[in-house]
């Protein structure tokens, strides 16, 4: 009988560093839950690309949404090793002319993915071994960024989570870290006006834009391979911020 594989859990997989990382986990072993909100066809093609993994949905901004993806995830699945909090929310502007509902909607999903991590520690990574908790962060969360005070804030905040939960896990066998991306080649950067690209560029030593597949190989470290790396964050930015 074959071994039955770790199941590795990605908010926000259907498109993106989330897609990258569902690939790279599935080819590592994993057996992958690709949670979406919106993104049904882009999660739904994903499966039908992988050999073992399956979608499911839910409102990070709701918890009941997210009880009922956990109730779901317990009764059809039954563990989960690996969870990278990945999914997040922008919204852009200056400060003094920024709505309270855009603030709002980012530190929404930021209570979400620590409702949804409360959660999986309780229902199941408490009870198991060796599990992984991977929060994917960014570099302007430690540099800041004009225009971005309330992303900055939830992805600064992303990453005192993973260290102050990495405190609370001792002795649990439970890692918990942050991989904070820089600039991305994604369909996001793609529409930026070449002058602001330009302008990034300058600041990153490796003069190029890192790729999602690049971001996912430090996941993937993480999940896998990092047996002393916990309460950190790890850099994947080309140079552009040395932590």
């Amino acid at each position: 009988m074959s071994e039955i594989p770790p199941i590795a859990l990605v908010t926000g997989g259907g498109t993106g560093i989330g897609s990258a990382c569902c690939r790279s986990l599935s080819a590592a072993g994993f057996r992958v839950g690709i949670h979406y909100r919106n993104s049904k066809p882009g999660a739904e093609a994903l499966v039908g690309e992988l050999s073992n993994a399956f979608a499911i949905q839910a409102d990070l901004k709701d918890p009941d949404s997210i009880d009922t993806m956990i109730k779901i995830l317990k009764e059809e699945e039954g563990r989960i090793d690996v969870l990278v909090n990945n999914a997040g929310d922008n919204r852009n502007g200056p400060t003094p002319s920024m709505k309270l509902e855009d603030y709002d909607a980012v530190a929404s999903l930021t209570r979400g993915t620590w409702y949804l991590t409360k959660l999986i520690l309780r229902r199941f990574m408490l009870r198991q071994k060796n599990s992984r908790i991977i929060n994917i962060t960014s570099v302007v969360g430690h540099t800041g960024n004009r225009g971005q005070s309330p992303y900055t804030m939830a992805k600064a905040g992303l990453d005192a989570f993973s260290k102050s939960l990495a405190k609370e896990l001792s002795g649990r066998s439970i890692l918990v870290n942050s991989v904070a991306p820089g600039f991305i080649k994604t369909d996001m950067t793609d529409q930026l006006p070449e002058e602001i690209r330009e302008s990034i560029l300058s600041q990153i030593p490796l003069e190029r834009m890192g790729t999602a597949e690049e971001v996912a190989e430090a996941v993937v470290w993480l999940a896998t391979n990092a047996s002393y790396v916990h309460g950190t964050v790890i850099h994947v930015n080309g140079g552009m911020y040395g932590g």
